[in-house]
């Protein structure tokens, strides 16, 4: 297994990043800044992502999850799903205040086609 999150530290306002498997909330690597505890925030945005894949299926959707954006008042939460292996995501934490979202979506991207599972 080969994850590298180094290329996420360059992004504006970076506060942290780690990939979890949403099926235990287990944290399969870390890259922080010591400002937010990681761990916890994989376990609860592991339930945002079971909860809208609920939301999902009870719709009928045909559809699948790309990413989910959750914009705070002073931080940007960026969920990425994997397209190898949807039971992992990538959780990217932003100051907003000097973030570039398009930016950040671009190269949360580019460092997912590059993670070997």
């Amino acid at each position: 297994m080969a994850i590298d999150l180094s290329a996420l530290r360059d992004l504006a306002g970076y506060i942290g990043s780690c990939v979890v498997d949403s099926d235990t909330g287990m944290v399969l690597a870390l890259d922080s800044h010591g400002r937010l505890d990681l761990e916890l925030a994989a376990a609860g945005n592991t339930e945002v992502v079971r909860s809208k894949r609920r939301t999902i299926q009870t719709l009928n959707m045909k559809d699948e999850i790309e990413d989910i954006l959750i914009s705070l008042k002073h931080q940007y939460h960026i969920i990425r799903l994997m397209r190898m292996n949807d039971r992992i995501f990538i959780y990217v934490a932003l100051d907003r205040k000097i973030a570039n979202l398009a930016l950040a979506r671009m190269v949360i991207q580019r460092v997912e086609e590059s993670i070997r599972l």
